[in-house]
């Protein structure tokens, strides 16, 4: 697709959070554009209020009247899925979200794309933060709510330069052509959905290939890059230390990040000593250790977690924020494949890391079901661990009610509808504050 502008694009699961940045971006680009998806939300209101023509539902329907020129569907919409075959049979060519997404990318003069299996949205939006706040103006794609900006947190502005993050979990990053590329991390994630650990990696490795500057946030993710590659950039532990891995696990995901933000930054022409300074000023993205309540004998932290690197160091994290109170976890695994794979090492960290564990049931994400459970899980942890429901007002009550004296935090980890969760924890939790000081003022009357 040589020009998006004009073009008639309808976005099936538009609804999603990778789905609706694409589709605002593609609505500021000029173009015609429809969407529909199973349930109403603020995603589709959004897109609606912007000028899309949006519909709920996905049942056949007659096409006759309309027949766009792309259809873009989510990863996880299926092929059978009876809106997607209706086109498909009436001709209208299709792509996957991240395909469309290289295609929007393809219209700017510059892209940096960022790349890896953790810290993808947080290196995202920093970087698209400290650009903003040095003058630049720009396109970007961030695949979270940045805490203070509208959302969805994807803009196209002008046609200069994009920065985006690239989705590993079904092959699509290889369609990005990026001139500069942020690598995080690289583990073994989405294995199970792109064809093997050896596709994966070397999905990863196109994408560095197609890049003229490789920046890594730690030392072990140049491994997957070509050998070949003219400019492969290592971060400064890697030269100043035979123990760069180690000194890397513990400066921990956010330092990193960080780190790897500004080095972006700094290629792309801000200075360092502006750019660490804008870094401060990150408001943070959504869910990502987000602290809710901190009072004393009392701290509610959320974290996005959903893999047992990440589960591991939101835990020690939350853990040295308060190192004196019990801690209380809830968790609720993301998809049945990720669990199947890694059920012992998540029951591992969540043993060793946790005082309690509330295991909420898997979010199904593109699978309905799977032969490991959260059930199994909880078994695998041990005594610490206790099934819960996903009626969230009653699990945030459950949880509420077991409060003791001592002091103590509750961490939300997950990546799924866990975040309803938190929302009714500080809901009641405000409610309970409010009764205690209307019977305390009635007392004092």
């Amino acid at each position: 697709m040589s020009e998006i502008s004009n073009k008639r694009i309808h976005f099936i699961g538009c609804g999603g959070v990778g789905m609706v940045g694409v589709a605002k971006i593609a609505l500021e680009m000029g173009s015609v554009v429809s969407g529909s998806d199973m349930l109403e939300s603020v995603n589709t209101r959004l897109l609606a209020s912007l000028g899309a023509t949006v519909s709920i539902g996905h049942d056949s329907f007659d096409i006759s009247t309309f027949l766009p020129d792309i259809i873009v569907r989510s990863s996880a919409v299926a092929d059978d899925n009876p809106e997607f075959a209706a086109y498909v049979a009436a001709g209208a060519p299709s792509m996957r979200r991240g395909e469309f997404l290289a295609e929007i990318a393809a219209q700017y003069d510059t892209v940096v794309a960022v790349a890896g299996s953790h810290g993808k949205t947080s290196v995202t939006a920093l970087l698209t933060h400290i650009l903003k706040t040095a003058g630049f103006s720009l396109g970007y794609m961030v695949g979270g709510k940045v805490d203070g900006w509208d959302a969805p947190a994807a803009a196209g502005v002008d046609r200069r330069l994009f920065i985006t993050e690239s989705d590993e979990s079904d092959g699509t990053q290889i369609f990005l052509t990026p001139k500069i590329l942020l690598l995080t991390n690289v583990e073994d994630d989405h294995s199970w959905s792109v064809g093997g650990v050896d596709v994966l990696f070397a999905n990863f490795a196109e994408i560095a290939s197609k890049a003229d500057v490789v920046l890594c946030g730690e030392s072990g993710a140049a491994a997957v890059v070509p050998t070949n590659h003219p400019d492969v950039r290592l971060p400064a532990t890697s030269a100043s230390s035979s123990d760069a891995e180690d000194n890397e696990n513990a400066r921990g995901f956010r330092e990193r990040n960080a780190e790897l933000a500004v080095e972006g930054a700094v290629l792309l022409g801000v200075s360092r000593e502006f750019a660490e300074k804008a870094a401060v000023s990150f408001p943070g993205v959504s869910r990502r250790m987000t602290i809710h309540i901190d009072e004393p004998g009392f701290l509610l932290v959320e974290d996005y977690a959903h893999h047992p690197t990440e589960v591991r160091g939101a835990l020690s994290v939350i853990r040295s924020m308060a190192p004196q109170n019990r801690l209380r976890v809830v968790f609720q695994p993301h998809r049945y494949s990720r669990l199947a794979k890694y059920i012992y090492e998540f029951a591992r960290e969540l043993r060793e890391g946790a005082d309690e564990v509330l295991v909420a049931p898997v979010f199904a994400a593109w699978t309905e079901s799977g032969d490991i459970d959260s059930a199994n899980l909880a078994e695998a942890i041990g005594w610490k661990a206790s099934l819960c429901s996903s009626d969230w007002q009653t699990v945030a009550a459950a949880i509420l009610a077991g409060r003791s004296a001592a002091p103590e935090t509750v961490a939300v980890l997950g990546a799924g509808d866990i975040d309803v969760l938190m929302a009714e924890l500080v809901e009641q939790l405000a409610r309970r504050t409010q009764r205690t000081q209307r019977t305390q003022r009635t007392q004092r009357t």
